[in-house]
């Protein structure tokens, strides 16, 4: 009897240099206790343990916060799906790709064309930079800011410039200020900032959020 040794690629964005980092993980690597998929320049690695269960443990570098993200997934889910992502959860930042290869090839492209807009617009030069900016000195205080704006929009007490009784179509961006919630319909925004626990509490107790 042959059994057959599932496999799936891997993959995470270094937030110090910005490379890729990939590697083909099969299920006799993670019988050990646990897996380091390092980047070459260094500076950043990403964990892999499989539990008891048998479920598939990361934790991971961000590329915008300044603490790793931990993600529990199935092992059927990282073996059987062609892409399955994690994203940052302050952003929408994909962290970690996972399945067949070249699905995964591509995702890293895209993801690296999505962080380049970013520094592009941000005005920042290099991926150090990005890190170094900590557009978040505290991610509980983006958890705060972006929980309260979901309860706003989901209540109809975010207002922009569309007509009355026109919804808008709203999309939250971090930037150097803070973070910029902004309505693609009608090009009113406003910026939150997210220098501190102190400004999160206070935003949290906004009942209604006017866009300019």
């Amino acid at each position: 009897m042959v059994l057959e040794n599932k496999q799936s690629t891997v993959a995470y964005r270094c937030p110090s240099c910005g490379s890729g980092v990939m590697s083909v993980v099969d299920a006799f690597r993670l019988s050990a206790d646990m897996l380091k998929l390092k980047c070459t320049c260094g500076k950043s690695e990403m964990l892999i343990v499989r539990s008891d269960e048998g479920k598939i443990r990361f934790t991971v570098p961000c590329m915008l916060c300044p603490n790793p993200h931990s993600y529990t997934v199935s092992s059927s889910l990282f073996f059987g799906k062609d892409l399955f992502v994690l994203p940052c959860p302050y952003s929408d930042i994909n962290l970690v790709m996972m399945g067949e290869s070249n699905h995964v090839k591509a995702e890293l492209s895209r993801t690296e064309l999505q962080l380049l807009d970013m520094l592009e617009e941000s005005g920042i030069d290099s991926f150090d930079d990005i890190k170094g900016e900590q557009y978040l000195s505290d991610p509980q205080v983006l958890e705060i800011i972006t929980y309260m704006i979901k309860e706003l929009d989901d209540e109809g007490k975010i207002y922009c410039k569309c007509s009355d009784g026109a919804e808008g179509d709203y999309e939250i961006d971090m930037t150097a200020e803070g973070l910029v919630i902004s309505c693609k319909r009608c090009g009113a925004k406003k910026t939150v900032s997210t220098e501190s626990l102190i400004q999160a509490y206070e935003f949290l107790n906004s009942d209604s959020l006017t866009l300019e």
